[in-house]
């Protein structure tokens, strides 16, 4: 069969290495698949399937250095999901049997029980019975918390395949942010990254969910991915029927050719290398200085980093050889003069640093402050309509006042004009349309404090590169949110501190300590998400598009209007209904529809006036080496995209989510009623941005004609705040939601 598309040169630049007990673990794996049930008589393998596929060969490749016994079981889980796969696919797949597919995947979970020892069901087929036998074959060697993250990823692994399920239904295609999202989870990768650990170290749990191992494991799972989709583009979308292949995507998104969306794929994927190599260089030594990791623990993470990397150059090298892909050719295409050995295969050095080159040159090479003038705004209808709320006139006038008396407008950063100018209690009026007064008045207050936050931080630390006293910046408004609700902050020692005291009391007023707790994290990571933005541009680095969006909604404030939501919904809606695929994909769409559209209309104030670099279209600019035309309208076609899939959250995913759970009146209620919300932000966000004139060109003017702003004291006096005690202000108990945001 003619191959769809010639296989791009890939980034590899380490070699791959093979491990010595590879004939062991090919031998056990026969023997083990044999006994679990998988091979003659499954109806899915024979033994000259698994002999061809060749596990034990990846597993070598994937880890190189662990010993016999743990190679062979490495193998054997791999036997066990890519069979898994292939009986999914056979048995549900084929015949679209959602409701049967999900029985199946629900059982799974039961197989994997915390306790070592635990009792679990008889299996009532192979993949049961391999999972059994490798679960109590692999945790006594791991702690729990090891344990809680491997079965997470392991439980996405599986349920994930319900959302593959569900789009070959439909015949729908996803994005590519949704699929960049959902690869993670269905893909395997993340859950391959647990078996690094296995098979290395075990990283300490106290930054196992930190940012930079966050991001390590990440990038490897879309690497891992996206190089997989280029070799398995053959078999799942033109044999399979597969619609979950990152290059059918983009050849979707973008109406290229099956060759040219190849490549795009291959870009993504070699800038996602490139960001795990930015990450292991830069965060990862960054994160072991602030948490002080003992040598060991600094070994752990270090050998970890360097298992990730062995099972990229091993699974590329894998690639190459098994029959389960489309590699014709792949390996005979070294060139004449090339290296030769293991691991070289496809190395064309001479292109392969031109262009990898090329691509690291361009992400530090922009130029700051260059001149753009005027964008126009995308012609995106949005089908939900605005709603003012009643309380606009007077809130203006309060949230002036409550700006004055926290000091915001007195520290060079905010004017009385440039206050009036944002008019972010408009913003609050359309996203909360139905609030009273006060409720109003909060959320106004949360809209102003984040967005002078977002403007403080880089106009204080960015021109001189200071992030220590960011960082320590950073600590003392973490302080200013006790979790005891008896517990006093410490005195504020500036306008933002002040005013972010006074929002915790008036926001958590009453809650309890758990909700406290999930209040200040969403906190935290938008001041995380300001803290990389200040190290981005110190190093004058643009960011990859990826790495951008996720992030993007951090430093936009979402994940702390997501929680305070969902905290006023109350008991009704079970907690894991919100770990789901559909609500996180209905919150990450109306999220990313937001922060385009404030990149959108924010650029000319950003590129031109504010000499920043954190900016969707300045970002597929980078990317993708086009003007800024061609950037707007990839832009703004994904955020159409990204409303689409919104509606088709609401209209077909979230039925089936209330069916599955079972849910009550009460919690489909609620859950309606947060897509009412959503619905009501994104109304009031594109509202706001076409009638405030914090874009205007008067107020651009004006900006550039301000002196820079000197570094702010961090501790000192108190200031008295006129007519008010600090904390004295409340609000109702009943208050439902705040809905604060930072808008650039």
């Amino acid at each position: 069969m003619t191959q769809p598309f010639t296989l791009p040169h890939f980034y590899m630049p380490y070699p791959a290495r093979l491990n010595p007990h590879l004939d062991r673990a090919r031998v056990h794996a026969r023997a083990w698949a044999r006994e679990m049930g998988m091979l003659e008589g499954s109806g899915i393998w024979e033994q000259a399937d698994l002999d061809a596929h060749d596990y034990a060969l990846l597993c070598a490749y994937t880890h190189p250095d662990c010993d016999g016994p743990a190679l062979s079981l490495i193998t054997d889980w791999y036997v066990w999901v890519f069979f898994f796969d292939d009986h999914f696919l056979e048995t549900f797949k084929r015949t679209r049997d959602r409701v049967g597919g999900k029985a199946y995947l629900d059982r799974l979970p039961l197989f994997m029980p915390m306790a070592g020892g635990a009792p679990v069901p008889a299996p009532a087929n192979p993949v049961e019975a391999g999972l059994a036998d490798l679960w109590a074959r692999t945790v006594p060697a791991m702690s729990r918390a090891w344990r809680e993250r491997f079965a997470l990823s392991t439980e996405n692994l599986l349920n994930e395949s319900l959302w593959e399920l569900s789009n070959m239904g439909e015949g729908r295609i996803a994005n590519p942010v949704e699929y960049i999202e959902m690869r993670r989870k269905v893909g395997g990768a993340p859950w391959s990254a647990g078996l690094v650990e296995y098979a290395t170290a075990e990283v300490p749990a106290r930054v196992a969910r930190s940012r930079p191992l966050r991001v390590l494991m990440e990038t490897f799972a879309d690497a891992v991915h996206l190089r997989n989709d280029l070799f398995s583009y053959q078999r799942e979308v033109e044999d399979e029927g597969e619609l979950s292949n990152g290059v059918l995507v983009l050849e979707t998104f973008f109406g290229c050719t099956t060759q040219e969306a190849a490549d795009a794929v291959n870009d993504i994927l070699t800038a996602r290398l490139h960001q795990f190599e930015h990450t292991a260089f830069t965060e990862v030594p960054a994160l072991v200085a602030e948490q002080g990791l003992t040598p060991r623990e600094l070994a752990t993470v270090a050998a970890y980093t360097k298992g990730l990397q062995d099972w990229q150059s091993g699974g590329h090298e894998w690639h190459l050889r098994s029959s389960r892909y489309m590699n014709e050719g792949a390996l005979a295409t070294t060139p004449l003069g090339g290296p030769k050995g293991l691991g070289t295969a496809t190395a064309d050095v001479p292109a392969l640093l031109t262009a990898v080159g090329a691509e690291r040159l361009r992400r530090y090479a922009h130029t700051p402050f260059k001149r753009v003038g005027p964008l126009r705004e995308p012609d995106l209808a949005l089908p939900y309509r605005l709603t003012l709320n009643p309380h606009l006139p007077g809130a203006r006038h309060r949230a002036a006042a409550w700006s004055e008396r926290m000091g915001l407008l007195g520290e060079g950063v905010w004017d009385e004009g440039r206050l009036a100018a944002y008019d972010l209690t408009l913003c609050a009026a359309g996203i909360h349309p139905d609030a009273t007064e006060d409720e109003l008045d909060l959320s106004s207050a949360w809209l102003v404090w984040g967005t002078y936050g977002d403007d403080y931080y880089p106009l204080v630390f960015g021109p001189s590169r200071d992030l220590p006293a960011a960082r320590l910046c950073t600590e003392r408004l973490l302080a200013c949110m006790p979790l005891d609700a008896g517990a006093a902050a410490p005195p504020p020692a500036n306008a933002l501190e002040r005013g972010l005291v006074d929002l915790w009391l008036r926001t958590t007023v009453s809650m309890d300590t758990e909700a406290r707790r999930t209040v200040r994290a969403s906190v935290d990571v938008m001041l995380q998400g300001w803290l990389w933005e200040l190290s981005n541009q110190a190093q004058h680095r643009i960011p990859d598009p990826v790495d951008y969006i996720e992030m993007r909604r951090a430093t936009f404030g979402s994940q702390l209007t997501m929680n305070l939501c969902r905290l006023g919904h109350g008991p009704a809606v079970p907690p894991e209904v919100y770990r789901t695929g559909p609500v996180r994909s209905l919150e990450n769409s109306a999220v990313d529809y937001a922060c385009l559209l404030n990149d959108i209309f924010s650029y000319r104030k950003e590129i031109e006036y504010a000499g920043e670099i954190h900016n969707a279209l300045l970002v597929v600019e980078n990317f993708f080496g086009c003007d800024t035309d061609r950037a707007h309208t990839i832009v703004a076609d994904l955020m159409a995209q990204r409303m689409r899939q919104f509606q088709h959250v609401v209209a077909h995913e979230f039925p089936v989510l209330y069916e599955d759970f079972e849910l009550s009146d009460e919690a489909r209620a609620a859950l309606d009623g947060y897509v009412a919300q959503l619905q009501d932000w994104m109304a009031g966000i594109r509202h706001w941005h076409r009638n405030c004139r914090r874009y205007s060109e008067p107020e651009l003017a004006r900006r550039r004609m301000a002196p820079p702003v000197p570094a702010l004291p961090l501790h000192g006096a108190q200031r008295a705040l006129p007519g008010v005690p600090p904390g004295s202000a409340k609000t109702p108990a009943s208050m439902p939601v705040a809905w604060p945001t930072s808008m650039r």
